[in-house]
């Protein structure tokens, strides 16, 4: 699946050009049947050029049927819709921001964007690294609209925002910008299952060279730790510093139990975890720095994110912990709390 999409501005189209613009058009009438002729909004920007696809307001969202639908720059195409020309600079040099953001199915028979704004304003931050133009209004707004459009109540969102074309070199102030909204109805991360930990050979990046933002060039980073881990058969790798403080897991951040005393694992190479912040608000937790002596000591040790939820360890490296209450018993109010089950937790969920 395609996720990267890009059009690019064409004035007038050659003969060949008019080839992929038909294929284009064949497309658009197989992922978006449920079209209105009230006509484009004024959020096309550069994609209606080509005529390859077509926006949507609020009120005439189309439903996917067969492939989930991408929304990008306004406008929605398939998901795997082959857009992407191979000078891309994010491709090239992973300049793109992107967040893991989760919907769930709500008590109500709705369903709902856990800590949406949190999310928005933290891809913000991302965005400003690279001096992309990022609206969180308009990318809150994409985000429903694309649940909407595909029928998805739980859900992982991906958003990503990124840097075009307009040159091969380092200088991004003369690149186009973009950005996209996936919805997947499937868990990618862990997904709350007990997990096999091992120590990474590898570092986390420090903040002092990278700031812990979800950048996308940074996971380079985590996939060759996780990579390395499943290659002697764990499930998820840790990362240590040079003095033998925990930072976190490739994709997850760290908690662990002692004589019924939680502590979130505090590390300035860490990312500021949106689900760490709610695990610490639900659970009284303490946050300080914590050394790999104190974890494998540990009661317990779980990691959270917004894939991974609350997931017990259930192995770190030679070091196997057995039942896990107070892990099971903040996972269940966790869930409770996404699902919106717990009213004073109501302004964590935006409604879909």
């Amino acid at each position: 699946m395609h996720l990267s999409t890009e059009i690019l501005e064409q004035p007038a189209a050659t003969p060949t050009q008019h080839a992929g613009l038909a294929a284009a058009a064949v497309r658009e009438r197989s992922y978006a049947p449920a079209r209105s002729d009230r006509g484009e909004t004024s959020e096309n920007h550069d994609s209606t050029a080509s005529g390859r696809s077509k926006s949507y307001d609020r009120g005439e969202v189309p439903i996917a049927v067969d492939q989930p639908l991408v929304w990008f720059d306004g406008n929605f195409i398939a998901g795997d819709a082959p857009e992407a020309p191979l000078t891309t600079h994010a491709m090239h040099y992973g300049t793109a921001v992107f967040e893991g953001i989760r919907s769930y199915a709500t008590a109500d028979g709705g369903a709902a964007v856990f800590r949406l704004p949190e999310h928005m304003q933290r891809m913000r931050k991302g965005a400003d690294m690279f001096g992309i133009d990022f609206d969180i209004e308009r990318a809150t707004q994409a985000t429903l609209a694309t649940l909407r459009a595909n029928g998805h109540r739980d859900a992982y969102i991906r958003p990503l925002t990124w840097m075009g074309t307009g040159t091969i070199g380092l200088d991004v102030d003369p690149l186009t910008q973009h950005l996209m909204i996936a919805t997947l109805a499937k868990v990618v991360h862990l997904g709350g299952a007990r997990t096999r930990l091992t120590v990474s050979p590898w570092k986390r990046n420090p903040a002092t060279s990278m700031p812990p933002l979800k950048l996308s060039g940074a996971y380079v980073n985590s996939i060759l730790a996780k990579r390395e881990a499943k290659q002697r058969g764990f499930d998820e790798a840790l990362f240590t510093d040079d003095k033998g403080y925990v930072v976190e897991c490739t994709g997850a951040n760290v908690f662990m139990v002692k004589n019924s005393v939680i502590t979130s694992v505090d590390h300035r190479d860490a990312l500021p975890g949106i689900t760490r912040d709610t695990m610490i608000e639900l659970s009284g937790a303490e946050s300080r720095e914590v050394t790999l002596h104190e974890l494998l000591d540990a009661d317990e040790v779980f990691v959270c994110g917004t894939a991974a939820e609350a997931t017990a360890i259930a192995v770190l490296d030679r070091r196997e912990f057995g039942d896990n209450p107070v892990t099971r018993e903040l996972a269940a109010l966790y869930a409770r709390v996404v699902r919106g089950h717990e009213s004073r937790y109501a302004s964590w969920l935006t409604p879909v």
